[in-house]
C-alpha cells in the first residue's frame, strides 16, 4: 500500500489559546508546533499565520517571516499556506501568500455558511482567478471541498482549465453548514473525485480520528491538527500539534501503512523536487 501523507494544519485562523493554551501566535510558537509535527511524522505543514496577539492575517510579510523560519527548523517539509484567510477578506489578501511561489497553496471550492452570520464566499469566478494564479504561479492547489457540490464545481473548473490534473482534494467534513464525518459522506465523497486524483481528509473535532482510520484502510492521506481539533482524546487537551500527528502514525502502524517523507508525499502529489 502507498505511504501514508500526514498534514498537520497547525494553527488554523479561528481556534484561541483559550481553547488550547499551545495554539500558536509568534513565530517562535509557530516554529515549535511545525517541528513537533515534523519530528512526529507530518510532511505537509498547513499553514495560517497570526499577528502575535493571535489575530489572523495574510500578510504577506508575516508569512514570509514564518515560513523562513519554519524552513530554518524543518528544511524538507513542504509548506502549504492557506488562502482561505478569514471572513471579511479581500480576494487579493487573501492570495498575498501565493506571491511567495510556495510549493501548495489550499484553494477553496464554494461557499460555506459558518454559522450565525459568518459566511465564506467563494463564487464560481473567485475560485478561477485563484485558479488561474496558482496555475501562473506553479503551485500545486489543494482542493478544500466542504461538500459534494464542491467536488462538481472543482471538476467543471479543471474542464475549463482553471485548474490542472491530476488533482489533490482535501475532504473538510464536520464543519458546521458543511458535509457531516459519517462513514456515508465519507464513501460519497471518496467515490466522487476522478481514479487519478489523490485525496486527504480533515475531520473536525470528534471526527477526526475516525476519519483518518477511513482514509488509512481506504489508501488515502490524513490531516490533523489544532486547526481541526484540539483534543488527543475526549476530554483531554492535546500538548501539541505533534501529539496529533503522533495519534495518526500510531494508527498508520496498526493497518500497515508506512508513513511518506517530504520527498515521497511531492512525489506522490506531482510536486517537482
Amino acid at each position: 500500500m502507498k505511504k501514508l501523507i500526514i498534514t498537520a494544519a497547525i494553527s488554523g485562523a479561528e481556534v484561541t489559546k483559550a481553547m488550547n493554551p499551545a495554539v500558536p501566535y509568534t513565530k517562535d510558537e509557530f516554529v515549535r508546533e511545525a517541528r513537533s509535527a515534523c519530528d512526529a511524522g507530518a510532511s505537509i505543514i498547513h499553514l495560517h499565520v497570526r499577528t502575535d496577539d493571535g489575530a489572523p492575517t495574510q500578510d504577506k510579510a508575516r508569512f514570509a517571516e514564518i515560513i523562513d523560519a519554519i524552513r530554518s527548523a524543518c528544511p524538507d517539509v513542504i509548506i502549504q499556506p492557506s488562502t482561505g484567510g478569514a471572513v471579511g477578506m479581500s480576494l487579493d489578501e487573501r492570495l498575498q501568500p501565493t506571491e511567495l511561489y510556495p510549493e501548495m497553496a489550499t484553494l477553496d471550492c464554494g461557499t460555506l455558511n459558518f454559522g450565525g452570520d459568518e459566511i465564506f464566499e467563494n463564487t464560481e469566478n473567485t475560485i478561477k482567478y485563484f485558479g488561474q494564479r496558482m496555475i501562473e504561479r506553479g503551485i500545486k492547489p489543494e482542493l478544500e471541498v466542504f461538500d459534494k457540490s464542491m467536488i462538481d464545481m472543482a471538476l467543471r473548473l479543471a474542464r475549463q482549465g482553471f485548474i490542472r490534473s491530476p488533482m489533490h482534494f482535501d475532504f473538510v467534513m464536520g464543519v458546521n453548514g458543511g458535509i457531516s464525518g459519517d462513514i456515508r459522506d465519507f464513501v460519497f465523497l471518496r467515490g466522487s473525485i476522478p481514479a487519478d486524483a489523490t485525496y486527504t481528509v480533515a475531520g473536525i473535532g470528534r471526527y477526526e480520528f475516525p476519519l483518518a482510520a477511513l482514509a488509512i484502510i481506504d489508501g488515502g492521506h490524513v490531516r490533523v491538527g489544532f486547526e481541526d481539533n484540539v483534543y488527543l482524546s475526549k476530554g483531554v487537551p492535546a500538548a501539541s500539534n505533534g501529539e496529533l500527528v503522533a495519534k495518526v502514525v500510531r494508527l498508520a502502524g496498526e493497518f500497515g501503512r508506512p508513513i511518506a517523507t517530504p520527498d515521497e508525499a511531492r512525489k506522490e502529489l506531482g510536486i517537482r523536487i
